[in-house]
């Protein structure tokens, strides 16, 4: 008997886990990622991209070329058998004039191999490259004060000649520029090869800013891309919406008092600047600073470290609250026209990576992702409730949403503390408004006050000119008078006239 009663009671318990448990995860349930979603999917150790398909941007490279070798050899050989080609002759002539276009730029860029290269000297070579072993990190001037030097000139006749081919054939497609900026990439690297890995991949970024800032207006948002239609789409997705708290994205805030502003301010202007950028460093570096940002409030707001769910789910937050103009086309410049190991490795890599789920994880912001039900986010979506950022329904949307045991408490103060924050901002907002009123009303008394003065200078000037007009009538009226001229003339004349007149009589 006793064993049965300790069966039913463990049988109890172990449902009553079952069911706390499923609750608990229910409640918890949001963003959430770990490091194995972040890397590539071949598992080289470097991170992936949404826009890889997973892969990072080497894996993805091999594995696009893969087809396009494969599809060649088997051109080839059906050529070579006799069978017949299954391309048009309009492709096979745009293929043709592709080709041509390719192999010219990279006989402009690096010559033709038949000439036989003269040898430089080792001294010349390394009195090169001793002035780039000293270059600082974010020291650009130093940078192109070397790269202008005698002893740099094959180096500087290179990257201008490349630059010249790439602003004249700025019509290729995208992604041809992107692989031909890559290659070049590659054989500048190996120009410095003598140097460290650190030493090289500084010289990189100097290089790639200077590159760059060039082609920026030829192969930022180019026409052969759909980057100007994601843009506005993700635009577009992001304002609608702009209706979710930091509470549904479950993202940590410093208890701070109402009155201070948005903690994440920093990290929202910083992702709002790398539009102004041109290089794809700087535009990095806007994406590190903005990622920074967020761990600074992140350990502000807890004892604990900052762990990759809330990094996660504040940049998210982030970006939803400063909508960055242009986004999409900003990621897609840094991927195509970046260095490798700036994406793929190292800190700013592990930014943009996350940048990139946040921008996929709003494109396919559902209601389970908020812990909303289908109804409440249909009804958010479509605008029927008020904007829980900026009107009195925040502490409603606070209270439908699931909140963790033991914190209904919170929840009430910040819905205390946000209904005060509305009554002053709508006693602020009264006093601008008589302030508005009072400031026309001062405005209309000016006008009148000009339009009366302006009247009375364009009466004074009318009598003056009447006054004038009527003097040059009397002038004109005396000197039609009869004799009036004969007058002047006798007036006029001397006594030589008078004996000269007496003696023609």
């Amino acid at each position: 008997m006793i064993d049965f009663t300790l069966g039913v009671v463990y049988f109890c318990w172990a449902a009553w886990s079952r069911c706390d448990l499923s609750m608990w995860e229910e409640q918890q349930r949001g963003i959430r990622v770990t490091q194995a979603e972040l890397l590539c999917k071949d598992g080289c150790g470097f991170y992936g991209n949404s826009a890889w398909q997973g892969y990072c941007s080497k894996c993805w490279r091999e594995k696009t070329r893969k087809p396009e070798v494969d599809g060649r050899r088997d051109h080839g050989s059906q050529s070579i058998s006799g069978s017949p080609i299954t391309f048009s002759k309009f492709e096979d002539k745009k293929s043709a004039e592709a080709s041509r276009r390719t192999s010219t730029m990279k006989r402009l860029f690096w010559g033709t191999p038949s000439p036989p290269k003269r040898p430089e000297g080792s001294e010349g070579q390394l009195e090169a490259l001793q002035g780039f072993e000293t270059l600082e990190p974010g020291d650009f001037t130093s940078f192109l004060k070397l790269l202008r030097s005698p002893s740099s000139q094959r180096l500087q006749s290179r990257c201008s000649a490349f630059l010249n081919t790439m602003e004249a054939y700025h019509d290729l497609h995208v992604e041809k520029q992107s692989d031909l900026v890559q290659e070049f990439y590659q054989n500048i690297t190996l120009h410095f090869s003598s140097l460290s890995e650190a030493q090289i991949a500084h010289v990189m970024e100097h290089m790639e800013k200077l590159i760059m800032t060039r082609l920026h207006k030829w192969v930022f948002c180019h026409d052969s891309s759909d980057d100007e239609q994601r843009d506005l789409a993700l635009q577009r997705r992001i304002k609608s919406l702009n209706w979710v708290t930091p509470q549904m994205l479950r993202v940590p805030f410093p208890d701070e008092g109402p009155d201070v502003s948005d903690p994440y301010l920093h990290a929202i202007t910083a992702i709002i600047e790398m539009d102004a950028k041109r290089a794809p460093q700087d535009k990095l570096t806007c994406v590190s600073r903005c990622s920074q940002n967020v761990f600074q409030v992140l350990a502000s707001s807890s004892s604990k470290p900052a762990c990759a769910d809330d990094f996660l789910s504040a940049l998210i937050y982030v970006v939803l609250s400063a909508n960055p103009p242009r986004l999409h086309s900003n990621m897609q410049y840094i991927i195509r026209f970046g260095l490798p190991h700036s994406i793929r490795s190292g800190e700013t890599g592990y930014y943009f990576t996350n940048l990139s789920c946040s921008v996929a994880f709003i494109e396919k912001l559902d209601a389970a992702a908020l812990n909303l039900s289908p109804e409440e986010f249909q009804h958010f979506m479509q605008g029927r409730q008020q904007h829980a950022r900026n009107y009195a329904a925040i502490p409603a949307v606070c209270s439908e949403a699931p909140q963790p045991p033991g914190d209904n408490s919170g929840a009430q103060q910040r819905g205390q503390e946000v209904r005060a924050r509305l009554e002053e901002l709508k006693g602020r907002q009264e006093h601008v408004q008589q302030g508005a009123l009072s400031l026309q009303e001062q405005l209309q008394r000016w006008v009148r006050d000009v339009h009366l003065q302006l009247d009375r200078v364009c009466t004074a000037q009318r009598d003056d000119l009447t006054a004038t007009e009527v003097r040059a009538d009397d002038d004109a009226e005396e000197k039609d008078i009869p004799g009036y001229r004969e007058v002047l003339v006798f007036q006029e004349e001397g006594p030589d006239d008078a004996c000269r007149k007496e003696t023609d009589c």
